[in-house]
């Protein structure tokens, strides 16, 4: 007599396999049930928590066909005791692809306002940058910037990002941004006086920036406050010192210069 299988079920019906990844930290997986995409951090009996971009936290049960890698479905697995680990993660929070070697240029760039918002975006995204092929070029003056614009001629193969200090709405910076209307050139900004805000004082060890009365110069204000010298180069580099990923920046800096990275490496 032949055998038969107790499983009647259709072949095309059967559910595939799926790969099975080890959970080790610094994996990027998103969890399609609720759209969260971060990073392994933990993994625990059952369970792995993962960490966003913005260093928020969810722990969600492994659970077999359970979360998708680079679009494609995997169960994760607890990797095994001694593995090798994945590489980590750039400053930026993106994966860190080593031995990466820089892309060619791109046309199109991104320009920041003053050496040390340069000097930031370079410390946090520079790993991202040099990637993408992205060069990013110092802005002396805000009052440059339509000059600027008009040279450098942004089009559909060269864009042009800028990002730009204290711009909110009615400010000197606002209404010079509001005069490129280029389709391919986006001048976006920070709401601080000075990229040194955009630095979180708890990453510095002060509990808040000070407030600086009107017609003082900001910065020799915030050193006389903190008790530095007033010396702003060496407090600038205490500052930078400081800042070791995206975590030690404020969202509203870290968003803008996400946003102008996509927007100049769009296809």
């Amino acid at each position: 007599m032949r055998q038969y299988s107790p499983d009647l079920t259709p072949p095309w019906k059967k559910p595939q396999p799926v790969p099975e990844v080890p959970a080790e930290p610094g994996l990027v997986v998103e969890e399609p049930g609720t759209g969260f995409c971060g990073a392994v951090i933990r993994c625990e009996a059952g369970t792995v928590t993962l960490e966003d971009r913005f260093g928020k936290h969810r722990v969600f049960p492994m659970e077999p066909r359970g979360f998708l890698l680079e679009g494609k479905v995997v169960t994760l697995v607890r990797p095994s005791p001694g593995a090798p680990a994945r590489p980590t993660r750039t400053a930026s929070g993106s994966v860190a692809v080593p031995g990466a070697r820089a892309r060619v240029a791109r046309a199109g760039r991104i320009y920041v306002e003053g050496r040390h918002d340069a000097e930031l975006v370079e410390k946090v995204w520079g790993d991202d940058l040099r990637i993408e092929g992205v060069v990013v070029e110092y802005l002396e003056g805000v009052d440059d910037l339509p000059s600027i614009v008009d040279s450098f001629a942004p089009g559909p193969d060269a864009r042009l990002g800028v990002l730009v200090d204290h711009l909110v709405p009615g400010s000197k910076e606002w209404h010079i941004a509001q005069s490129v209307t280029s389709d391919h050139a986006l001048v976006v900004g920070h709401p601080y006086i000075d990229i040194w805000e955009a630095v979180k004082p708890s990453s510095l060890g002060i509990e808040a920036w000070p407030r600086i009365p009107r017609g003082q110069d900001w910065k020799t204000g915030v050193c006389r406050a903190l008790g530095w010298p007033q010396n702003t180069g060496a407090a600038w580099q205490r500052i930078l010192s400081g800042v070791h990923s995206y975590k030690d920046l404020e969202p509203e800096l870290l968003g803008r210069v996400e946003e102008l990275i996509d927007f100049v490496t769009a296809p």
